[in-house]
């Protein structure tokens, strides 16, 4: 299975605004056996099926997760890890 290498996670906020999240992927599987993306902190991760379904994933303690309204591919999908 082939898997974008970047992803837009769109977040309801508060003001006139979304949040926008870019993540990337990692080396990393989820639970769900689909790859795991981080944002460029670490912080926010989320595993994205190849449906565009979306689990979040803490990093940390004390995080409140919450579901993206929206996730949005930003580049060409790549082979999945460890195939060609």
């Amino acid at each position: 299975m082939d898997y974008p290498e970047t992803y837009e996670l769109i977040f309801q906020a508060g003001g006139a605004e979304d949040d926008v999240v870019v993540v990337h992927l990692t080396a990393r599987s989820g639970a769900g056996g689909y790859p795991v993306y981080e944002d460029e902190t670490g912080i926010v991760r989320a595993e994205i099926s190849d449906r565009g379904e979306v689990r979040m994933q803490a990093s940390g303690g004390h995080q409140v997760l919450g579901a993206p309204l929206l996730v949005r591919p930003l580049t060409p999908r790549t082979p999945a890890h460890g195939t060609d």
